[in-house]
């Protein structure tokens, strides 16, 4: 994508190298899945290149995007002011752990929500605040993309994951991978049913669930 950005608009941006990396293969599963044109809500934005890399390939969307911290607001704002999509709306405070979600203004018009590599990098907590948030704001048609990497049956995919988790959890020790199946009973006690689920490089996943019927 061209970046014709100058001055403030780039002094600001925030550079995340796994989103780098990831935005492609991510970008293939969001053309399969995206349900028909309204907002995407992304919680825990972090830089904003995701949103500014996804917004020009969706133009009848709008990406609204949201962090906990004002200085990824920031960041996600400089970020979507220098990309080329008239559609990313200003970055919104955001505490995906919380029960109140600040999205008045967009609740009537949302149609997904999408988060990466945000839940094992957060307390448990904050998991359960985006699948209970999922379950209570997504329409019949809407789809919650969640992408990372997971533990399944408690364990580790690969040696780099085992790492990747030790490592997580010597820093904090709520964080660590998520367990695939401890997500889907969370989203399912949320009314949320795993619809697909994608292989990703990495041994990464990314996860669309909908509102179960």
């Amino acid at each position: 994508m061209a970046d014709g950005s100058k001055g403030p608009a780039r002094a600001g941006r925030r550079h995340a190298p796994a989103t780098e990396r990831n935005r492609a293969p991510i970008l293939d599963v969001l053309r399969q899945v995206l349900p028909s044109p309204g907002v995407i809500l992304e919680a825990a934005s972090g830089s904003g290149q995701h949103g500014a890399r996804f917004a020009p390939e969706f133009p009848d969307h709008f990406w609204a995007p949201s962090d906990i911290d004002p200085g990824a607001l920031a960041s996600i704002d400089a970020w979507g002011g220098a990309g080329e999509a008239g559609n990313i709306l200003p970055a919104r405070a955001l505490d995906s752990a919380a029960h109140h979600w600040p999205v008045d203004d967009i609740a009537d018009k949302l149609v997904a929500i999408f988060n990466a590599n945000m839940i094992h990098i957060a307390p448990w907590t904050a998991a359960e605040g985006l699948l209970a948030a999922a379950g209570r704001l997504l329409p019949a048609h809407g789809i919650l993309f969640l992408y990372g990497p997971f533990l399944r049956n408690g364990q580790a995919v690969s040696e780099n994951d085992r790492q990747f988790d030790q490592s997580l959890r010597a820093r904090n020790s709520s964080w660590g991978l998520r367990d695939l199946d401890q997500v889907i009973e969370s989203a399912a006690a949320n009314g949320l049913a795993l619809d697909r689920q994608f292989d990703m490089p990495a041994g990464n996943l990314s996860l669309i669930f909908r509102p179960a019927l």
